[in-house]
């Protein structure tokens, strides 16, 4: 997908004010047991054709409003993922303003997860 210059200019702020993590990371994080929420932030037709098995879905059109509601302890650590790690940027971004310090990033997002394998449900 070829996107407008003003969209990357904002994910590129985005990406330097949050935190991030690789799929490899991710792993680890998983291996080492650490407590986390797995967020698919992608639109309502993409988690229904396939997502990460164990995400929880929480479109990027509505996490915002939603998300006190869905996980009222902002500690909890959160990594979203998207198609590529565009839009999970942008929320991580929105949900550390709201006061969810430990919101991050999945970089590469959908497509590093079915590349590396990873257990997905449809």
């Amino acid at each position: 997908m070829v996107h407008s210059p003003g969209f990357l200019k904002l994910v590129d702020e985005a990406k330097a004010r949050v935190k991030r993590i690789d799929v490899q990371g991710y792993q680890k994080m998983r291996t080492d047991g650490e407590t986390h929420l797995l967020v698919d932030v992608r639109e309502d037709n993409e988690w229904a054709a396939a997502h990460a098995a164990g995400a929880m879905h929480i479109g990027k059109g509505v996490i915002e409003r939603d998300i006190e509601a869905k996980v009222p302890d902002k500690n909890t650590i959160l990594v979203l993922y998207c198609g590529g790690g565009y839009r999970s940027a942008l929320a991580a971004d929105a949900l550390q303003q709201m006061g969810y310090p430990n919101a991050i990033s999945l970089d590469g997002g959908w497509r590093a997860w079915q590349q590396a394998g990873l257990p997905i449900e449809k």
